[in-house]
């Protein structure tokens, strides 16, 4: 069952499974599943054949169960495959590789025979793993609803001051010294050409690296976190407990859906019950339910998870829009700031603001004008210019019901067709996107201040575009899968979820209104140079990560920049500039990243690329795949 309730929470992550250490031979495995579900676990990982098997002619799989044993909704819900942890493929021994391959071969074909929907691979046994990733990348072909699962463990990539030890999982170690687990990761994805079928179990050790250097994981594909027993410790009680950085490692992955599976053997005092039955204690009855060995471990984990706060209203709002690609109260503060600093207080009887809504839509920035006015006691007299004619009938409706007709006049034009009959005062416009410019912000409100008195207010005065490079497997592979250039060359709106920011947020453009300028020119160049966060690690750049911040009026800020985003606010989601190869970015090496915002008589568009550490085509050239027409 799942390891508990969490308001808006649906995700995979709620599901903890346990390993299976010794091979259920005969009818072990439907005995095992039953008591591991009865324990309240909700899988189990499983061997599907002797580790003693070695192939040889004629002979017949050696498999831990029929696939009668088990009803097949059992096979595919309760049941991840554990591939045999002695196959080599990259061994100096032919043979050994030979007998590795064919082995592989025939447990997945056997995995996907009992319809299972993941297997986990066999953590490679040395660095170079070009053969091994060659035979899953040839297996990855023919599979279309199973999942493969890499074991990697979680090492650290250089020796902590107060560890230098090789770090130890539960007998998985790498033949190398110290080796950054997320390199051999990046080279194996790369060598399968990040297939969407491959996700990472990763082996959680008692030592972990640094917080930066895990940060990585939460923008890979991590499917499963395995915590061996032997990384609990012990409370005063004698339970099992995690450290704090366990504790908030667990919790992240939590956050990132990742599921955990308990692995090893018990190293603490379980319930009265087992203990009962296991001495042989004579006040122990059948019918008294036996816990699995490993329940205390999995009564923690599914604690942890309890006791995380539960998601946010905003948060289970947007949860469905989470990695996939997609008029606050700072108008109302940013206008009456404005209207008080335009009229005096002894001014208010005799003076009539004018205030132009360009872009008024359904109405929502003509009603937080009229509740400043009304609140700051000033007079109003609103244009609400709208294009779109069914906005129009929607802001007639409006202000039908509100009893506006003498405060609002309604405008069913395009603002660059329209001559008003009077200038404005205030000039106020809700055209931001999601990196700021995007929505042709600039081009209307240039072509709108000319409605604006020569000392009138534009709000927003000033927006900034930001942007930051991130790993995001997931929308990688979703962009990759449509099989052309085209949408590597688009932006994309999107709710960034399961991503790994890599460096600090940089600025890219800005503009200013009202622009008076005569040289005036909204085509925008810059160059930025990224330093990976300290302690990161080598990583993979599939992309960037936009924002925006606009200033509306004087200290009144909207915008999305993480460091200062506006609370509770959903209506724009950061936009993704995809890369159509990642760029791997080794350890301390800068990224060197250039930005074009681009204009000609008919369209705007964006084009990017990478010079360092390794140069990327020019992407969107011309604006071929991806534009914003005038």
């Amino acid at each position: 069952m799942p390891l508990g309730q969490r308001a808006g929470d649906k995700s995979d992550s709620r599901y903890c499974g346990v390993e299976v250490l010794d091979f259920p031979a005969g009818d072990g495995l439907p005995a095992v599943l039953s008591h591991s579900l009865s324990s309240a676990f909700d899988f189990v990982l499983a061997p599907l054949v002797d580790p003693a098997y070695r192939p040889s002619s004629g002979a017949v799989l050696p498999v831990a169960a029929s696939d009668l044993v088990l009803s097949p909704s059992q096979w595919s819900t309760h049941v991840v495959g554990k591939l045999s942890e002695w196959i080599d493929l990259d061994a100096e021994d032919e043979q050994l590789r030979l007998d590795s391959e064919l082995t592989l071969k025939q447990e997945i074909a056997w995995a996907s025979h009992l319809s299972l929907q993941a297997c986990v691979l066999p953590t490679p046994r040395r660095s170079s793993c070009g053969n091994y990733a060659r035979v899953v990348n040839q297996i990855l072909q023919g599979l279309t609803n199973m999942q493969l699962w890499l074991r990697l463990p979680l090492e650290k990539s250089e020796p902590m001051d107060d560890d230098h030890d090789k770090v130890k999982n539960n007998n998985h170690m790498l033949q190398s010294e110290m080796v950054d687990s997320w390199e051999l990761w990046n080279t194996f994805r790369l060598l399968c050409d990040h297939s969407s079928q491959l996700y990472v179990a990763l082996d959680i050790s008692s030592t972990l690296p640094s917080a930066n250097s895990l940060g990585r994981w939460f923008g890979e594909p991590v499917r499963v976190a395995i915590l061996q027993t032997n990384v609990f410790l012990t409370n005063a009680k004698g339970y099992p407990c995690l450290s704090k950085r366990h504790q908030n490692l667990l919790t992240g992955f939590f956050n990132h859906s990742v599921q955990v599976i308990i692995s090893g053997r018990s190293n603490h005092n379980v319930s009265r019950v087992v203990e009962g039955v296991l001495s042989g204690d004579e006040n122990h009855t059948e019918d008294t339910p036996v816990r699995h060995v490993l329940s205390p471990y999995l009564d923690y984990t599914a604690y942890l998870y309890r006791r995380m706060d539960p998601l946010p209203e905003q948060e289970c709002f947007e949860i469905n829009y989470r990695d996939f690609l997609q008029s606050p109260l700072q108008y109302q503060r940013a206008i009456a700031k404005a209207l008080v600093d335009r009229v005096s207080d002894d001014a208010i009887a005799r003076t009539r603001t004018v205030l132009m809504v360009v872009g008024a839509g359904r109405g929502p920035l003509v009603r937080a004008s009229l509740q400043a006015a009304e609140e700051t006691g000033r007079k109003l007299k609103v244009y609400a210019v709208e294009k779109n004619p069914n906005a129009v009938i929607t802001l007639h409706s409006l202000i039908k019901l509100e009893g506006w007709e003498s405060l609002v006049t309604i405008i069913s034009s395009d603002m660059r067709c329209w001559d008003a009959p009077e200038k404005a005062d205030i000039l106020v416009s809700e055209l931001l996107g999601s990196f700021g410019d995007n929505e042709l912000s600039p081009e209307c409100l240039d072509g709108a201040q000319r409605f604006l008195k020569p000392d009138g207010i534009s709000i927003p005065s000033s927006y900034t575009s930001f942007i930051q490079p991130i790993t995001a497997s997931k929308l990688h592979n979703d962009i990759k899968a449509h099989k052309d250039i085209a949408h590597f060359e688009t932006a994309y709106v999107v709710k960034l979820h399961r991503v790994a920011t890599l460096a600090p947020l940089q600025p890219v453009f800005t503009f200013t209104h009202p622009n008076y300028s005569p040289n005036a020119s909204n085509q925008r160049y810059t160059k930025l140079q990224f330093k990976m966060l300290p302690d990161t690690g080598s990583c993979l750049v599939h992309g960037f990560a936009g924002y925006f911040d606009s200033i509306l009026y004087k200290d009144v800020h909207l915008g999305i920049e993480p460091n200062t985003a506006t609370p509770n606010m959903f209506s724009w989601f950061p936009i993704f500039f995809p890369l159509r190869k990642p760029i791997y970015v080794r350890s301390g090496s800068p990224m060197e990243v250039h930005f074009w915002r681009c204009c000609a008589p008919t369209k705007v568009w964006y084009e990017w690329t990478v010079t360092t550490p390794t140069p990327s085509p020019i992407h969107n050239s011309n604006g071929r795949s991806y534009w914003v027409g005038l």
